[in-house]
C-alpha cells in the first residue's frame, strides 16, 4: 500500500511539472522580440540632434524568421498629396514621401544585436543583394530601445535611438 502511495506521488508531482495546455507553447519570453511595438520615442545624434518625444506614428513587427517595418521620420504629420497624384509638384510628393520609411525582411538575433535583412523596401537601394543594417537591442518590460549601429556601408556615424512600447 505504501509502495502504491508513493508511486501515485511520484506520477502526480511529474505530471504537475508537465507544461499543460496551449497558451504555454504561445507564451513568448519576456526577451523576445517577436510581437508588435510601436515607436514612442526618436532620439538622434549629431549636427541636428533631437529627441522626439512623442514623435510621429511607427510600427515595428517581428514573427520568429521575419520583420515588417513602417516609419514616418518627421516631427509634424506628413502633408496630404493633391486628390489628383499626377497633379502634384515634386515638392508636394519629397514632402509626403521622403519621411517615410517602410521595409520588411528577414532579421537574426546575436546576442543583444539584431541583424536586418531588407527583402523589400520603399526605397531600392536598400533592398539591394548584400544589404543589411544592424542595431544593439535591449528589452525591459514592454519597451524595446534599439540603437542603430551599422549597415553594408559602414558603422552608423550619427546613432538613432528608437524606445518602442510593445502593444501585441
Amino acid at each position: 500500500m505504501l509502495k502504491q502511495t508513493k508511486s501515485a506521488l511520484l506520477v502526480v508531482i511529474g505530471l504537475s511539472l508537465v507544461p499543460i495546455g496551449s497558451g504555454v507553447a504561445q507564451t513568448s519570453s519576456p526577451n523576445s522580440l517577436q510581437g508588435v511595438w510601436k515607436v514612442t520615442e526618436v532620439t538622434t545624434t549629431g549636427p541636428t540632434a533631437s529627441k522626439q518625444a512623442a514623435p510621429q506614428p511607427g510600427l515595428y513587427i517581428f514573427t520568429g524568421k521575419h520583420y515588417s517595418m513602417v516609419t514616418v521620420n518627421s516631427d509634424k504629420p506628413r502633408p496630404d498629396l493633391p486628390r489628383e497624384a499626377a497633379t502634384a509638384t515634386l515638392e508636394q510628393v519629397r514632402a509626403a514621401w521622403d519621411p517615410f520609411t517602410a521595409q520588411s525582411g528577414t532579421y537574426e538575433v546575436k546576442g543583444s544585436e539584431v541583424t536586418f535583412h531588407p527583402l523589400v523596401a520603399k526605397n531600392p537601394a536598400v533592398m539591394k543583394a548584400g544589404s543589411f543594417s544592424t542595431s544593439s537591442f535591449q528589452i525591459e518590460g514592454s519597451t524595446l530601445t534599439l540603437v542603430n549601429k551599422a549597415s553594408q556601408t559602414g558603422p552608423a556615424a550619427n546613432p538613432t535611438t528608437r524606445k518602442l512600447t510593445r502593444v501585441e
